[in-house]
């Protein structure tokens, strides 16, 4: 069941590389460098605004506004944001899928992301739901402010992973196995067809 599992993932990711779209994305000299573009500006933008609410919940910045009216004015922005980088980041990922998928970095990036919404969701069910208390206080309660500081160390700890993804994938291929017949042994020594050359011998 196992192995008959990882080879419909390997089947599905290569179909995703060889569809029209993956082809079409990783051919041109200008799609890939604009979904790039438009992922880096998208993450930038989510980052930024989650940064701006978790500041505000820790004290340190717009501490004279309301909490709930100045997330409710930014969120938006951070899930239109973030819609746009998963769909950038869902396409450049079908361009060399079988790379990205096995990249410990990319696993860990989408690990973190995982991280970061199960924090958003501790944070509704603890802080967030005696929000009518402290909405005007200068900072949220203690478990507020411990969701808040995870969510910037999670951010950009994804940040960080993200831009070492760029560069531990790039020019990459996914590994194919050596063709039947061939021996390393004496593919080191230079002899074709499994016929290894005699080494000199000291006199």
């Amino acid at each position: 069941m196992i192995l008959t599992g990882m080879i419909n993932l390997s089947a599905f990711l290569e179909s995703l590389e060889t569809s029209g779209l993956a082809t079409k994305i990783r051919d041109s000299l200008v799609l890939f460098p604009l979904l790039e573009s438009a992922h880096v500006f998208g993450l930038a933008l989510v980052f930024g605004t989650i940064a701006v609410i978790d500041l505000r919940l820790l004290g340190i910045a717009s501490t004279q506004r309301s909490f709930q009216r100045m997330a409710s004015e930014i969120l938006r922005w951070t899930w239109a944001a973030f819609a746009l980088t998963a769909l950038t980041g869902a396409l450049m990922f079908t361009t060399n899928a079988r790379v990205y998928y096995h990249n410990a970095f990319f696993r860990t990036k989408m690990l973190l992301l995982l991280l970061a919404g199960i924090n958003m969701l501790a944070f509704e069910l603890t802080a967030g739901r005696t929000v009518q208390i402290w909405n005007k206080a200068p900072s949220a309660p203690r478990a507020g402010k411990a969701a808040a500081a995870l969510s910037l160390a999670l951010w950009i700890a994804i940040i960080f992973m993200g831009r070492i993804i760029g560069f531990t994938t790039t020019r990459a291929a996914p590994s194919t196995p050596p063709p039947a017949g061939i021996n390393f042994d004496d593919f080191l020594q230079g002899a074709p067809n499994g016929t290894a050359n005699p080494l000199p011998r000291n006199k």
